[in-house]
Formats: structure tokens, C-alpha cells, sequence
């Protein structure tokens, strides 16, 4: 069963500040004769931020705490926008059904390629193409990021876009130290994000 996610944004401009970004899992074993297997865990990467680095006034402050009160600490998921990695051209969807596609983000690195699925566009960012030419489809979900069209398309969709990803606190207690009025600490904050 999905998890509560509230369609809220995390404050931008302490989001522009954070640190952090993809991450997998590997196991890696190292065998008698020094050569190593390595299990990949993940199949997708998985991110996690640091917000704690972005917070640079008592504003700031009271936006995270303001959020955090909202989204009841680790109980509710919510967007993020990670600065480093937020937007996407002319991406080829995947299909759903035929009149249902899904918006992705395509990796691509000397003839490999890691294919992202994309569940949280930004409303009013995603250019939808066939064949090259703008077409305007019956339906963007920017909960799902599913595209539907209200008949099959004759070739595979293409998709531009800005999206956020859906993350959740890392913990349940907001540890802000106030050394002056202006000046409030908080040694880290993690977001994490999570995987629908």
C-alpha cells in the first residue's frame, strides 16, 4: 500500500542549498584469491540530502520548521527539487498501455543507458512531441507522470520536462539550536528519497 504523500513542495530556496544526491546499494565480497564479486541491491538509485547546508536566516528556519510541523516529521512524503538534476529534453516515454505512457529520464554514458521513471513532473513544465511535432495530450498525471493520449500514438512520445522527487525527513525530531536571534543551527537534516 502506497505511503501518504502530500503534493507540496519543501521550500525552494533552502532546497537550492542542500547536499547530497543519487545513491545505491552494493555488496561487495571479496573473494581468497583478491578478485571481487559485487551484488548490485538497487536497480535504482535512491537520494538522500543534507537540507541543513541551505538554511541561512531565521526565515529559512521557520519554512523548514513550518514544513516539518506540516508533514508530521518522517509520516508524510512530499516534493523536493534537487537542483543538480531537475529537468530533462526530448526524453522517449515508456509505454503503459497504448494510449498510456510513462515520462522517463534517460542516463546515457558510452553506449550504456540507466532509464529513470519520472513520477513527479512539475505542472505546466512537460512538452509533449510525436515525430517531433508539439501535441497536446489528453491527460498529464504530474502524481504518476503518466501521459495519456486520447488514441495511440503512431510513434513513441517524446517528453520535456522539469520534475521534483518525492522524498520524506530522515527523522522525527528537529534539533535547531538558537545561538542568536538570527542565528539558529541545526547540524543535519536529511531528506530521503522514496521509491513509488
Amino acid at each position: 500500500m502506497p505511503q501518504p504523500f502530500l503534493d507540496i513542495a519543501f521550500p525552494g530556496s533552502v532546497g537550492r542549498g542542500a547536499t547530497g544526491g543519487p545513491g545505491f546499494s552494493t555488496q561487495i565480497v571479496t573473494l581468497a584469491s583478491g578478485a571481487e564479486q559485487r551484488n548490485v541491491n538497487w536497480s535504482n538509485s535512491r537520494g538522500r540530502w543534507n537540507i541543513s547546508t541551505g538554511i541561512r536566516n531565521r526565515a529559512d528556519m521557520a519554512a523548514v520548521i513550518a514544513h516539518f510541523h506540516v508533514v508530521k516529521g518522517r509520516a508524510y512524503s512530499f516534493r523536493f527539487k534537487d537542483w543538480n538534476d531537475y529537468d530533462a529534453a526530448d526524453q522517449a516515454m515508456v509505454q503503459n498501455t497504448p494510449t498510456v505512457w510513462q515520462i522517463v529520464k534517460r542516463y546515457n554514458r558510452s553506449g550504456y543507458e540507466h532509464v529513470r521513471t519520472i513520477t513527479k513532473p512539475v505542472a505546466g513544465s512537460v512538452a509533449v512531441k510525436i515525430a517531433g511535432s508539439p501535441v497536446t495530450p489528453a491527460a498529464i498525471d504530474t502524481l504518476t507522470g503518466r501521459i495519456t493520449f486520447a488514441s495511440a500514438p503512431g510513434s513513441a512520445p517524446t517528453a520535456s520536462f522539469q520534475f521534483d522527487v518525492p522524498v520524506r525527513f530522515d527523522t522525527d525530531s528537529l534539533p535547531v539550536q538558537a545561538n542568536a536571534w538570527d542565528l539558529q543551527i541545526v547540524n543535519n537534516i536529511d531528506l530521503v528519497e522514496v521509491l513509488e
